[in-house]
């Protein structure tokens, strides 16, 4: 059978990938209302802005948040539904643990979330948050496997 010309085989798989990708676009738009929910402030707002301090743990958020739908993507098996089933639900889960895992450690590091975000200057804690945001979404994410 030559894959090529089978336009079954290419249709089934643009379908999917597209399912995939919308599927992708969504969690990664919870990940960002988690993140902005459960930061002080409406981070949204501040990123318009151009606080840097939100614009730099904003995006290592969504980096981690990446690493979560890219690998729950990744690690679905079996039927289209069943994948995209089981990675709307690890990525849900990899969403909560992630941006929890931030609260905790940054609760810990007595970091205030609220002055560091709308400083007009990066300050170190951002890129410890960053960090932190990143270095969770991988653990969750390799967790998945």
């Amino acid at each position: 059978m030559n894959l090529a010309l089978d336009g079954a085989v290419i249709g089934t798989g643009i379908g999917a990938i597209l399912l995939y990708a919308v599927l992708g676009v969504l969690l990664m738009l919870l990940g960002f209302f988690a993140v902005d929910l459960t930061t002080p402030g409406p981070l949204n707002r501040q990123v318009r802005a151009g606080a840097p301090n939100a614009v730099l743990v904003t995006a290592a958020g969504m980096v981690g948040i990446a690493f979560i739908v890219v690998v729950s993507i990744y690690s679905s098996t079996g039927a289209l539904l069943d994948g995209l089933l089981s990675t709307l639900i690890f990525g849900i889960v990899g969403v909560v643990a992630q941006v929890l895992g931030a609260r905790l450690l940054e609760w810990v590091t007595g970091i205030d979330m609220g002055a560091m975000l709308a400083a007009e200057q990066v300050r170190a804690q951002a890129w410890l948050v960053g960090a932190v945001h990143v270095a969770l979404g991988l653990v969750v994410a390799v967790a998945i496997l």
